[in-house]
């Protein structure tokens, strides 16, 4: 299926691995150019070289990167100053963050829960303010973003993060029903289940130092729980992202859409 999106241009962030770096690459194998962000300059340079030399992506495409933190304004100001990028004219943006620490919530104090809702609520909040309204002008707009399957399903050790993605999307869900629905731009979340990346692996272990389990016997009693019998991977994430990205999806907009193998029991 062509997604009709080629040529355009999409900033994705954190998206030197996992979840972020599997939407860059689908998006790539589109045709679309993009500006890949995170904050570790190492890790860009490798993600972008393998965007670069990845052989599905049409010649033409650019793959631009920049190194720093979203989370502030000089960071944000960063990925629209890329030199050969659009500016603040993307046409796509896919807003992600890493999630904030495990833990026990009698632990956190007023600073953890300010830079947890800065990351995973604000931040978006911010690029989206950033980028919609150009959006809107030229009549196409997709913006997705990466949040967490705890935001249906709330997960205990993850509290930092069930509370702060809950409010980005309660903050989406009016924003995506205003009158930019009108003119073409669509703001969607994808709310993954457990992927194999590296925040699996954080989650894992501190479920181990929890339970004093190894963590081999947890990640088995996890994947049996989930009806797939499996993790999920990075790319099959990012074709979903892809599509929610193209012109097909035009009449899907303040939506969650929950790819988890189907461990959410619930029919709603």
């Amino acid at each position: 299926m062509d997604l009709g999106i080629a040529g355009k241009w999409a900033l994705v962030c954190g998206a030197s691995k996992g979840l972020g770096l599997g939407c860059a690459q689908a998006l790539v194998r589109e045709g679309v150019n993009v500006v890949i962000a995170a904050r570790g300059a190492e890790g860009l340079q490798v993600a972008t070289a393998g965007l670069l030399g990845d052989s599905l992506r049409p010649a033409a495409t650019q793959v631009l990167s920049v190194a720093s933190d979203v989370t502030t304004p000089e960071g944000r100001a960063a990925l629209f100053a890329v030199p050969g990028g659009p500016g603040i004219n993307f046409d796509i943006v896919v807003t992600n963050a890493g999630g904030p620490p495990p833990g026990d919530f009698r632990d956190w104090d007023r600073e953890a829960w300010i830079k947890a809702v800065d990351a995973n609520m604000l931040t978006p909040i911010e690029l989206i303010k950033s980028t919609i309204d150009g959006m809107a002008e030229r009549g196409f707009g997709r913006i997705v973003n990466i949040t967490s399957s705890s935001v249906k399903s709330p997960i205990d050790i993850l509290g930092l993060s069930n509370g702060a993605r809950s409010g980005l999307t309660g903050f989406v869900a009016g924003v995506a029903r205003s009158s930019i629905a009108a003119r073409g731009v669509t703001i969607n979340n994808l709310l993954p289940g457990k992927f194999d990346t590296d925040r699996l692996a954080g989650t894992l272990g501190a479920a181990a130092k929890k339970s004093g389990k190894p963590i081999e016997a947890i990640r088995a009693a996890q994947q049996a729980q989930i009806p797939a019998g499996r993790y999920g991977n990075p790319a099959e994430f990012g074709a979903i992202c892809a599509f929610l990205c193209s012109v097909h999806a035009g009449y899907l907009t303040g939506q969650n859409i929950l790819p988890d193998g189907g461990a959410y029991p619930g029919t709603y």
